[in-house]
């Protein structure tokens, strides 16, 4: 069995606790992403997974067999790293065969492993090539393999492409997805990319400042975050979020927003949830999920600046504690000054206790 389990994992360093109490479960064949900014204590997490580090409370599991003690190199897992560690002396063919070789397995299958990766990993035309000589792209591809090769259970990668320029990482993306899904591992993927989590994790394990914030499938934690934080980190951009408070009107509960009014009517879910309400709350949409409406039907806001990406175009409107913004997926009459009104899809609407951060349920 490779699913891993966490049992109220802690580690501190003297007097810092870089990890608070973390339990997480793994499934056998899952492609875990552990997203969060520098320092959340993701690369911790992977680190005593590995056995690179002993957890200072609590326990690591792969199926039923405790791995709190064991080191890593009983652990049967690959790892690869940020900072590709290869030898730059060899060529690819003898860096991707260098594990193979150190465990003695047979010549023939030694090669036909080496060969499978090459080819997978679009290495072939480089195999006899110095590895002192290649790119940063193909010496990442070099290190991912010779790690894929020894085929383990446990597959474990440390930001792997954030050295790699933006194309290559979107086609390393497609490639580690399948790579996973022919060896069927249990891949743990620790990133502060929300672009990579989102497109290639079955599960994200979003974390900051050494506590786990939610774990759910890409959708869900986009969809449903469970505090402020998850609201405005995953989402590009993050969701907007604006202060207001409870009120009734002649179309239901609402939500005074002070200087932007009265925000549109709202879904029965979360019409249900401000009825929870004690006080200040916080009004959150996600820009995409927006669209322009008539004055008076949506939350009022000047044009302020216009990003452009391809067709798509993101607004920002408003300044200060009354920002926003919207995403818009085709050309909107707008221009630097314009007062547009944004009309928020009722159901996405998504509300938070102003004093906790933590999401409304109603």
């Amino acid at each position: 069995m490779s699913a891993i389990r966490l049992e109220n994992l802690v580690k501190r360093y003297g007097s810092f606790t870089a990890l608070r109490t973390m339990d997480l479960l793994i499934e056998d064949g899952e492609f875990m992403a552990l997203l969060g900014p520098s320092g959340c204590g993701k690369s911790t997490t992977m680190n005593m997974i590995a056995g690179m580090e002993r957890p200072s409370e609590g326990r690591i599991l792969f199926g039923d067999r405790d791995m709190t003690g064991v080191p890593m190199g009983r652990r049967g897992v690959g790892f690869v790293f940020q900072n590709f560690a290869i030898f730059t002396h060899m060529t690819v063919r003898q860096n991707l065969s260098y594990g193979l070789r150190m465990a003695k397995l047979p010549q023939a299958e030694t090669e036909r492993r080496t060969l499978a990766i090459a080819e997978f990993l679009r290495l072939t035309p480089f195999l006899d090539r110095r590895a002192d000589g290649l790119s940063v792209n193909i010496l990442q591809r070099v290190a991912i393999g010779r790690s894929a090769v020894m085929e383990p259970a446990i597959f474990l990668l440390d930001e792997p492409l954030s050295n790699v320029d933006a194309a290559f990482r979107a086609v390393m993306r497609a490639e580690l997805k399948q790579l996973q899904r022919q060896f069927r591992q249990t891949m743990v993927y620790v990133t502060h990319d929300q672009l990579e989590a989102m497109t290639m994790a079955d599960r994200i394990a979003v974390m900051d400042h050494g506590v786990l914030q939610q774990v759910g499938r890409p959708i869900e934690v986009y969809n449903d975050p469970v505090n402020i934080f998850v609201a405005t980190f995953i989402g590009a951009p993050g969701m907007n979020l604006l202060k207001g408070r409870p009120v009734q009107t002649d179309r239901g509960l609402a939500v005074d927003l002070g200087p932007l009014g009265i925000s549109p009517p709202l879904g029965s879910a979360q019409a249900c949830a401000l009825r929870a309400a004690s006080g200040e709350v916080i009004y959150g949409f996600r820009p995409e999920q927006a669209s322009l409406a008539p004055p008076g039907e949506g939350i009022p806001g000047s044009v302020t600046f216009e990003e452009r990406i391809g067709a798509r175009s993101i607004v920002h409107l408003g300044e200060g504690s009354t920002a926003f913004r919207a995403v818009f997926e085709k050309d909107v009459p707008l221009a630097m000054g314009d007062v547009a009104h944004v009309l928020p899809h009722p159901d996405a609407v998504r509300l938070f206790d102003a004093s906790t951060g933590r999401v409304l349920k109603g």
